[in-house]
């Protein structure tokens, strides 16, 4: 849409992935769309600008498939989340197996919910947003934008710690084991 001039963003949504990201969360953005829209997705993420706000950087995973298999999978047989859902579950499995990388999720297809239950995000840390921009959680119309959600950012998406977990970084992932000394 953005290519003929319809701009259908909802307004908030810079600032709020702002706050997030201010309180020491990592994004990810994740399209089932095909490969060749990757540039023009990623033009349209890091070029929006609301109110002097940005949307953060940060990783853009988008279907390596082609344009058609793409368009068949979501639009005929309305399935994008079984690429969203491989996807997720592959990046996860970067991750030691106790510890779900995934804090929160936001979409705006019931798809999109499906997908990050699928993964383990808990129900009241995802976000479906309908054409109105209202924003639903456990399919309640509970929030009714991104700027009200972003009042609330502090509670629902409290600041992290900046230091890294002791048992997972990078000395302690990289480093060999201690090998065992026998004292005769």
């Amino acid at each position: 849409m953005p290519l003929v001039g319809k701009d259908w963003t909802h307004f908030g949504t810079a600032r709020l992935f702002s706050a997030i990201k201010e309180n020491g969360y990592q994004l990810l953005f994740l399209s089932a769309r095909a490969i060749v829209q990757a540039y023009l997705t990623k033009n349209f993420l890091f070029n929006l600008k609301q109110d002097g706000k940005t949307l953060p950087t940060g990783p853009v995973v988008i279907s390596p498939d082609g344009l058609f298999p793409s368009l068949y999978r979501e639009v005929i047989r309305r399935a994008p989340h079984e690429f969203k859902i491989a996807c997720l579950e592959d990046i996860k499995a970067l991750f030691p197996q106790d510890h779900n990388p995934f804090y929160a999720g936001f979409g705006n297809r019931d798809t999109d919910e499906f997908s990050y239950r699928k993964i383990g995000i808990p129900k009241g840390k995802i976000f479906i947003i309908n054409p109105k921009g209202e924003v639903s959680i456990n399919n309640q119309i509970d929030v009714k934008s991104y700027t009200s959600l972003h009042s609330l950012v502090d509670d629902m998406f409290p600041a992290t710690s900046m230091a890294e977990q002791e048992d997972f970084n990078i000395w302690n992932y990289w480093k060999m084991p201690v090998s065992d000394i026998n004292y005769l």
